[in-house]
């Protein structure tokens, strides 16, 4: 990507990542927990992302907001809609992950 401008890269970039929330949407069968134990991030990782680099601008972001922005409706609604509760074996390999 060395030839590709900085404006033209962010682009590629903010369409990447649009693209992986949008999927994360769809894919709501697929737990935060499920995607801790396999990648070490989940919805809420990529929220407080976005929230840390509002923070970094200076842009007014509360913890909320950038979880509705992940989620696409609010993180107490997706919790009652499409969380399940962690099976004790979710529950171990986060925790070995985790290393505890």
């Amino acid at each position: 990507m060395s030839e590709i401008d900085q404006k033209t890269q962010t682009e590629l970039e903010a369409a990447v990542y649009r693209r992986l929330v949008e999927h994360l949407r769809a894919r709501t069968d697929v737990q935060n927990i499920d995607l801790m134990n396999l990648a070490g991030f989940c919805r809420n990782c990529l929220s407080n992302w976005l929230k840390d680099a509002a923070d970094a601008k200076g842009v007014a972001m509360t913890k909320d907001e950038s979880r509705e922005a992940v989620y696409g409706m609010s993180y107490e609604e997706f919790k009652s809609r499409h969380q399940n509760e962690a099976s004790a074996a979710q529950k171990a390999a986060f925790d070995k992950s985790q290393g505890h």
